[in-house]
């Protein structure tokens, strides 16, 4: 059996990487290096993708359906390890988070994901974010009533759920579900959190609320999120990689990419001149 590597931080293993964008310097909290994705043994989903991702920002992976961009989304935290074979490097804290004595599990306590749909459990509201702090060893009553207090802050959700605790989590509206399944996520304390399209199942005054809270997570937590409002790209990120069949094609500042792009095909996808 494979001996695991477990995410030990420590002064051997630096916090900061550096790289250079319009001659200015940026922290990295996520890189990738040659990712390809293989479905089926052998049909290519994704290929080339060399991605870094700037600390405490938003980046938006935009592009058709069957781009790859959700499929590079979940290869960053292992999430299609059983369904797909995943080549090249993830590079988290110096550590290639794709090898194979990585403890995947420690690891997504430190890369945390929402999904499309809200996914709470057929729990309270109390449990559904004491079940995963539980899991790993928080018991006393005191700190998980802070975390909990906390991380509903974080998500926006504690002033309409504060009184109702105890109350069944599938009995919130859909975009309360999501923003607790995102306090769920933040409650683990993660350095990364990634979404995948977490408001096209959610009206416009839901999304809206899922787009305030990711603004104000950014101080705290590295965001990438897939999205096919391409709106909501331009309101909410500093970053955005467009992805077509299966490569980056351009990757910039979102600010370029939806004024400025230097790519025929990108140009064409945010003016909607594409297909």
């Amino acid at each position: 059996m494979t001996e695991t590597t477990q995410l030990v931080f420590n002064d051997e293993m630096p916090e900061r990487y550096i790289y250079e964008m319009d001659e200015t310097k940026h922290e990295v909290a996520l890189a990738t290096n040659d990712l390809a994705v293989y479905y089926g043994g052998d049909k290519l989903a994704l290929q080339d993708a060399d991605l870094k991702f700037e600390r405490f920002k938003i980046t938006s992976l935009i592009g058709a359906s069957g781009s790859g961009k959700s499929t590079f989304l979940r290869s960053l935290n292992r999430m299609n390890d059983a369904v797909a074979r995943v080549d090249g490097k993830i590079i988290y804290r110096g550590l290639d988070i794709n090898s194979s004595d990585i403890d995947v599990y420690e690891m997504r306590k430190h890369i945390g994901m929402v999904f499309q749909r809200p996914n709470p459990f057929a729990k309270s509201i109390y449990e559904n974010i004491t079940f995963a702090l539980k899991q790993h060893g928080i018991r006393d009553k005191a700190t998980l009533d802070e975390l909990i207090e906390t991380s509903l802050k974080q998500a926006a959700l504690w002033d309409e759920v504060k009184d109702d605790l105890n109350k069944s989590a599938l009995a919130l509206s859909g975009g309360q579900q999501q923003r607790l399944v995102i306090a769920r996520a933040v409650a683990m304390k993660p350095d990364i959190l990634l979404l995948d399209e977490p408001a096209s199942a959610l009206d416009p005054i839901s999304s809206s609320k899922i787009e305030d809270t990711l603004l104000k997570l950014k101080d705290d937590y590295t965001i990438i999120i897939v999205t096919h409002n391409m709106q909501q790209a331009a309101r909410i990120s500093d970053y955005t990689a467009f992805f077509h069949m299966g490569k980056v094609v351009e990757y910039d500042l979102t600010r370029k990419i939806f004024t400025r792009p230097k790519v025929q095909r990108t140009i064409d996808y945010v003016n909607g001149n594409f297909g």
